[in-house]
């Protein structure tokens, strides 16, 4: 009995250092006290000791550990190690690791994730948003834009330029707004609510592009020069990466620059002669100045001995001889301005290089950390804005629109995908607010910039044709009052650009999270390509033995999670979210898990299998939205009235990560091992399911009654109420027929019949007639029925207003 005590003890002892993450002398510690006991109490003996210490001895003493374990293990780490090439070691250092690295170790810190400051505007941010924003919605008209224009109107342009809209991200002391990353997010939200083209000739100069290049490498020459122009509008930027022969694969970009001595401006002097072909660029076709990524060659070794130099980015007036700019592409009848360029032997000074000579071949560096950031807020801050219009505009429609004499929001097959964009709206602000956040907090997010863009590219698109199928007819038929086909039509753009979908998912979000945010891997990678040998053992040593006692402490964590619930977890709210938090963390330390063992058993292999990549970075993915989610519920104040929104979005995320799991483990190369892992993650199977049909229903309920938490979902949309805005008069209209239905009810009552809920202002007249109602209830009635059929009528138009110019082939 006293040894089977005492192999207890061992065992919890064993349990509690892992799962605590002891370290291995405090472990070592430990046990020397536990083996003394048992010595002491005549329950173990020499046998005992002896294989504590050939277990021991090895791993504690230094020369012993390093040359007979550390050693050949780190020998064998270089051969399986998958090779990186030099643009993927870059994407790697790029940017930094903030709360995702939290929830990929196993074990988050939520009171860390609350302490975060919230976002919020300056005073300047809030006029300008309040002010020229609200003044340029009023000005567009998405129906002249992308139908009868196809390119935004010339005081538009000049609006844009004149309130330095391409200029956020410019700093004050070159004279630009020098918004932060949050106040930059709400502007692109409000601005695609009226217009995605607006959206996007905003954005993209504010992301990825000559002014962000400028402002990190920029000498000061160049940004002295051109970064007042820009804040003034006087120069239009744009920035050409894609190719023809290299889209998402951005690194193999054929466009070449070759040094040479050639004659410039009258004088001969050492430059680059450019040849390219792009394709895909944003603001191309009206573009002043080009951004130019290419390929650096140095042949006749002009510049050092290096003749293969790299990628490149220099800045390239679009005047030059050789240029060729100002065709356009038309993507999906969504006419931002959008085109190719190409360039023929066109010569320019060194200096034309972002950061002079000395960034030459430094191009694919200075684009990941941008993109770290850009990638964050532009497609992510449109794609929220979009659907936060949509969920109040399909909520509102919901309740309007009446068919077998209800309002088709009541119906059940409506609440479905109601809810669904109501819970989207609510997660997808919470993610560009959290992500954004981060970045005014110093950040370079670059695997949370990859997950925004790619999750909410893609609820957005879902959220659209969700909208769509409840707007039926309505949805269709376009013209100056639909307020979602163009967003129909124009969705895969978003899913497109940026690194496209396919490619973010299965190889991006995992391949750069698992080792950007590994507390180890990173370590034993950099440790491998060590010159030093000596040191290259320290520290493959001090990484490999840290990160075995992760491993095994989220095995230990995984399995006790599993026993008891993960119930006993302390979170730090014990309300209605309590569960949210336990259950994140439990997913946590299964993500930590699965990521060690996908790579201890799959080794370079991981790299080409790309679902199971895919589905670790689901888990990771939806792990940070829910964690959006709780941490905009808190900063809001926690308001019980918002409940089934947070409620709708965690619990939709948590399904998700339980399926992701499951779809991996039923896909695992090795079945032995998959069914190991599934007996630890779920011992008694699957059991979390979508929000319920009460939860949908209290989500569709919301969209559908104005209130505060509405409100709070359409903060900073432009719903103004002048008439014109079909998003204004669908608000409007709403309030109007709720209020209204009490007085309709009465008509009905005084002339004993059930009068169908059209034709409002007849309503009136009936109920005047049998003095039901007064003067005042009556013109609310009219103006009702007037807002209704704004509402639900689709515009139409003579044969001749529909047909377009041809193009040219």
């Amino acid at each position: 009995m006293d040894i089977c005590l005492w192999l207890i003890a061992a065992f919890s002892l064993a349990w509690f250092m892992s799962y605590s993450r002891a370290s291995l002398s405090s472990f070592t510690f430990a046990f020397l006290i536990l083996m003394a006991i048992g010595t002491f109490f005549d329950i173990i003996g020499f046998v005992s000791w002896l294989l504590f210490a050939v277990i021991m001895l090895p791993v504690n003493l230094d020369n012993i550990r390093l040359q007979f374990i550390s050693m050949p293990l780190l020998a064998i780490f270089k051969k399986i190690m998958p090779q990186m090439s030099d643009t993927e070691q870059q994407a790697i250092d790029a940017g930094t690791t903030w709360f995702e690295g939290e929830l990929f170790r196993g074990n988050p810190s939520w009171t860390k994730l609350h302490n975060y400051p919230q976002p919020r505007l300056s005073a300047q941010e809030k006029t300008f948003l309040e002010g020229p924003v609200e003044e340029l919605c009023a000005m567009v008209s998405d129906w002249q834009v992308t139908h009868q224009l196809a390119d935004l109107p010339p005081e538009v342009w000049q609006f844009l330029k004149e309130h330095k809209f391409f200029a956020m991200i410019i700093k004050k002391q070159y004279g630009g707004l020098e918004f932060s990353a949050f106040a930059q997010s709400r502007v692109l939200q409000k601005l695609t609510g009226v217009s995605s083209v607006l959206a996007s000739t905003v954005g993209v100069p504010n992301s990825l592009g000559p002014g962000e290049l400028l402002q990190e490498y920029g000498t000061k020459a160049q940004q002295d020069h051109y970064l007042p122009r820009l804040a003034r509008g006087e120069e239009i930027p744009c920035f050409a990466l894609t190719s023809p022969e290299a889209g998402s694969d951005a690194g193999a970009i054929p466009d070449t620059g070759v040094i040479c001595q050639q004659v410039f401006e009258g004088e001969e002097i050492l430059g680059i002669k450019l040849n390219w072909d792009k394709r895909y660029i944003t603001l191309a076709p009206v573009a002043t100045v080009l951004g130019l990524a290419f390929k650096l060659e140095d042949p006749d070794s002009l510049l050092g001995d290096k003749k293969e130099i790299g990628i490149t980015c220099a800045l390239i007036p679009t005047n030059l001889d050789g240029i060729t700019i100002g065709r356009r592409h038309f993507p999906l009848n969504i006419p931002f301005q959008n085109g190719p360029t190409q360039g023929k032997d066109v010569f320019v000074p060194l200096d034309y290089i972002i950061g002079g000579k000395e960034m030459a071949g430094h191009g694919w560096r200075m684009l990941v950390e941008c993109l770290s950031v850009g990638r964050a807020i532009t497609l992510p801050s449109n794609s929220a804005g979009g659907i936060k219009a949509t969920a109040l505009a399909t909520g509102a429609y919901s309740r309007i629109r009446r068919q077998f004499k209800v309002p088709i929001g009541k119906m059940e097959g409506i609440e479905e995908p109601l809810a669904r964009i109501g819970g989207n709206a609510y997660l997808m602000d919470a993610v560009t607010t959290m992500s954004t956040g981060a970045i005014d907090l110093g950040e370079k997010p670059s695997v949370i910039s990859a997950i925004a863009k790619y999750h909410l590219t893609e609820k957005m698109r879902s959220s659209i044709i969700d909208a769509m199928d409840i707007h039926g007819g309505k949805g269709i038929c376009m013209g100056p009052s639909n307020y979602l086909a163009r967003g129909y039509q124009g969705a895969p753009i978003a899913i497109t650009v940026e690194g496209a979908n396919i490619l973010t998912r299965s190889l991006i979000i995992y391949g750069q999270g698992a080792i950007r945010c590994h507390p180890y891997v990173l370590a034993e990678i950099q440790a491998a390509n060590q010159s030093d040998e000596a040191l290259a053992l320290n520290e493959f040593d001090h990484a490999l033995f840290g990160h075995i006692g992760f491993a095994i402490s989220n095995i230990s964590r995984s399995l006790w999670f599993s026993f008891t619930g993960a119930r006993f977890l302390s979170v730090p709210y014990r309300d209605q979210t309590k569960r949210y938090y336990q259950l994140l963390t439990r997913f946590s330390a299964n993500l930590a898990m699965l990521s060690d063992i996908a790579m201890l058993s799959l080794g370079a292999d991981l790299k080409r299998k790309e679902r199971i990549s895919a589905r670790l970075g689901d888990v990771l993915s939806h792990l940070y939205l829910a964690s959006a989610c709780l941490k905009r519920f808190n900063d809001e104040g926690r308001q019980a009235q918002d409940l089934p929104l947070l409620q709708w979005a965690v619990e939709d995320s948590l399904f998700n990560i339980q399926q992701a799991i499951d779809n991996l483990l039923s896909n695992f190369p090795n079945k032995g091992l998959a069914y190991l892992l599934r007996l630890i993650i779920f011992p008694l199977g699957t059991w979390l399911t979508k929000p319920s049909d009460t939860l949908d229903h209290q989500v569709a309920t919301l969209l559908q009654t104005p209130s505060d938490t509405r409100d709070r979902l359409g903060k900073w949309q432009y719903l103004v109420r002048d008439g014109k805005n079909v998003f204004g008069i669908l608000e409007q209209t709403l309030e109007d027929i709720i209020a209204c239905e009490p007085v309709f009810s009465k008509v009905c009552i005084a002339i004993d019949k059930n009068l169908p809920f059209y034709d409002l202002d007849k309503a009136a007249e009936l109920g005047l007639a049998a003095n039901a109602i007064s003067e005042k209830e009556a013109q609310l009635l009219i103006k009702a029925e007037q807002g209704r059929k704004a509402v639900i009528s689709v515009d139409d138009f003579d044969h001749s207003e529909l047909i377009a110019g041809e193009a040219s082939h």
